[in-house]
């Protein structure tokens, strides 16, 4: 009877280690992909702002050609009360609503 006390049950062995594997396998697999989500979800918030720095970009440069128009520069040296040269300019005061 000692000797059946002191038998292996290597079925039962073979189940335990076939679990062990499962469990490192599978938390391989979950730790990957959890990793892909995450990777996922920079790559999102990482096209959002390259995104937003076009339209930056496209408003920068259109900004840009306007302010490289004659036309645009003359209108905005006007606004500051700039002339040209041998122009004369005139203040009226006492005007009302200006």
């Amino acid at each position: 009877m000692v000797e059946g006390a002191l038998r292996v049950r290597w079925d039962r062995v073979g189940r335990i280690g076939l679990l062990v594997v499962l469990a490192v396998v599978a938390g391989v697999y979950i730790q990957d992909a959890l990793s892909y989500f995450s990777t996922r979800s920079q790559a999102e918030q990482q096209e959002a702002i390259v995104q937003r720095l076009a339209r930056a970009n496209a408003r920068l440069v259109r900004e840009q050609k306007a302010l490289n128009n004659p036309a645009t520069i003359v209108q905005d040296a006007r606004q500051l009360g700039m002339v040209k040269a041998g122009e004369h300019s005139f203040v009226i005061l006492g005007m009302r609503g200006h």
